[in-house]
């Protein structure tokens, strides 16, 4: 069998812990740590590499972007960092021109590879990117709302007192600000969560707010995206047709088009095989188009 092979972009608190999480799970066979502090990376790779006795057989090294070469997933978490009281967006102009950067040099060596990515505003760079790259959207993945999906069912499962992976419930539209809770399908085994307003705003409103009481805390989240890239590698390495909430690019979603959002999709070794369309209310539905708009018109701003 041929090797697998991961390439993170970045190796910030997010990249680093990302690495770390491939690491231990032993998801790829070579682990590559690209960023522009090479030493960052290089320190990086010893350390991980000092751990292997106690693990497998993963090859681990600091490289350039020459060894995005051959690699199966790239996953860029590389930009600027989020600020406390920094909205998602601010980081938008930001993170632009490093992104252009990063993905001209990715091309050059790859054309076969799926793109992860996980800087934010995520789904304005992972919509720079396919727009960057050419490639087919399926091949262009952002992390999307996957993790504020974990999020909302560990605090639905808080208060019911129910293990969270038992509980079924999505956030879609933007990975910030203007994303929307789906209540109308939230339920465990089937049953409908009947929460009142009340609950129902109190637990969106941490859902939506948590990175922010993070970062004020300790400056940065990285522990649970680290965990759902993962989930992400994983479920393109192992072709499993995994239902997740990535971003992916729009065509006539609930009337949504040409923008990417995170919504639930079948994801294996292709990237994203399909869209899933939820059937959302209508009061949901034009929350997604306010998010949906809210992206574009920033989208046009940077003249993409």
């Amino acid at each position: 069998m041929s090797k697998t092979k991961i390439v993170i972009i970045g190796v910030g608190a997010v990249g680093a812990t990302t690495a770390y999480t491939l690491l231990l799970r032993e998801r790829a066979d070579e682990l590559v740590l690209i960023d522009a502090n090479q030493g960052k990376a290089k320190g990086d790779a010893i350390d991980m590499n000092h751990g292997l006795p106690f693990l497998g057989k993963t090859k681990v090294w600091a490289g350039d972007y020459e060894d995005c070469r051959g690699a199966n997933i790239i996953v860029i978490t590389a930009g600027a960092a989020q600020k406390p009281g920094e909205s998602r967006i601010d980081l938008l102009k930001r993170n632009a021109a490093i992104f252009e950067s990063i993905v001209g040099e990715v091309l050059k060596v790859n054309q076969d590879g799926i793109l992860l990515i996980a800087s934010n505003p995520v789904d304005i760079m992972s919509y720079l990117t396919w727009r960057k790259s050419d490639w087919p959207a399926s091949r262009i993945v952002g992390s999307g709302t996957l993790l504020d999906s974990a999020r909302f069912r560990y605090l639905i499962g808080e208060e019911l007192g129910i293990d969270p992976r038992s509980v079924h419930a999505h956030i879609i539209g933007e990975h910030g600000d203007s994303e929307l809770p789906v209540w109308s399908l939230a339920n465990v085994a089937g049953t409908r969560i009947a929460f009142d307003e009340e609950q129902k705003a109190r637990i969106f409103e941490s859902t939506r707010d948590a990175a922010y009481e993070i970062i004020a805390a300790k400056g940065a989240t990285y522990y649970a995206i680290a965990l759902a890239l993962d989930r992400i590698c994983t479920a393109i390495l192992r072709d499993e047709g995994a239902v997740l909430n990535v971003s992916t690019l729009l065509d006539d979603y609930h009337g949504v088009s040409d923008v990417y959002l995170g919504v639930p999709c079948v994801v294996d070794r292709t990237g994203v095989r399909e869209v899933l369309k939820l059937e959302i209310s209508d009061s949901e539905r034009e929350l997604l188009h306010r998010s949906a708009e809210k992206l574009k018109g920033l989208i046009q701003s940077i003249g993409v």
